[in-house]
């Protein structure tokens, strides 16, 4: 990793940076936040001498961050084998602080720019799902945050050779789900099928839907047991709108607005002042190919802190 994009004077403004690297490990933006408390932990836990002889303090947060981030996607795995219904990355607002860090100390910093710039689109997220632990490591830290090979063999305990393969397969993975849902729709057009979908779906006009959406669309959703949602996906443009239409009868009084998700324009619906579901889309061709809704309450938190 280049010296240049390392701050070494005060390691708790690369806070946004860590939340950053945290989420596109573990999908979830309340584990982050677990993880980049232990990162300070660890850090605040050497003594004075100790910090100082770290040469670049974001560098090392950054490795201790993966190595936390591993362990824990470890454990989360396991305990995936055992949730009810679909398993969906926890969608994030735009005003998260690691995607907007204007006063963030690093300023025109390369490494900063490179977390805002870098997609965490939930088609992205989705992908990273289908990695092995030790590849969305790998991926994640050599692909987006620049670290070698050796850098990142460091992490994994890996050899650079192996974390080389792995990436390769990471690659792999990205690439073959491209070919399956390229979603090569520009912003423009993304956000004129999003708004469609809106005015579609909070009128019940399931025939409007089925236009928008693909005739092989997948809709998944996401409940986690808690609340009513598909337990597998939906295949097809007549299943997936009158499924999301039905949210209109099972709650009258449903408000659906357009807001930024994980990056990108995507949908948000409240019932009762309440937040209850957030949906991405993913557009190509003028028509939407995958849609993902989540409806998991614990996955909607900090959509329901927002002021």
């Amino acid at each position: 990793m280049r010296e240049e994009t390392m701050n070494t004077e005060n390691p708790d403004t690369d806070r946004g940076v860590l939340l950053g690297l945290s989420y596109r490990l573990l999908g979830s933006l309340t584990d982050a936040e677990d993880a980049v408390q232990e990162t300070y932990v660890r850090w605040y836990r050497m003594s004075a001498r100790q910090r100082q002889e770290v040469r670049s303090p974001r560098a090392w947060l950054i490795k201790t961050a993966g190595r936390i981030g591993l362990d824990m996607l470890t454990s989360a795995r396991a305990r995936r084998e055992t949730y009810v219904g679909e398993w969906l990355p926890e969608p994030v607002p735009g005003d998260v602080p690691w995607n907007g860090m204007s006063g963030h100390a690093g300023g025109e910093d390369p490494a900063v720019q490179l977390v805002q710039a870098e997609s965490v689109s939930m088609a992205l997220m989705v992908v990273l799902e289908t990695m092995t632990p030790a590849e969305r490591v790998v991926f994640i830290l050599h692909d987006v945050f620049g670290f070698t090979f050796p850098e990142v063999a460091e992490v994994v305990d890996r050899s650079p050779a192996a974390c080389r393969q792995l990436a390769t397969s990471a690659r792999r993975r990205v690439r073959r789900e491209r070919v399956r849902s390229p979603g090569t729709a520009n912003a423009e057009e993304h956000s004129r099928i999003v708004r469609s979908f809106r005015r579609a779906w909070s009128s019940g006009d399931v025939a409007g839907l089925v236009q928008i959406l693909d005739p092989a669309v997948t809709a998944v959703t996401d409940g986690g047991g808690v609340v009513s949602a598909s337990t597998a996906p939906l295949r097809g443009a007549q299943d997936a709108a009158q499924f999301f239409v039905g949210a209109l009868t099972r709650q009258p009084g449903l408000v659906i607005v357009e807001d930024q998700v994980n990056g990108q324009p995507g949908l948000v619906a409240s019932h009762e002042g309440r937040v209850v579901a957030v949906v991405s889309l993913l557009v190509d061709g003028g028509r939407v190919v995958e849609a993902w809704a989540v409806r998991n309450p614990e996955k909607l938190v900090a959509w329901n802190q927002r002021k």
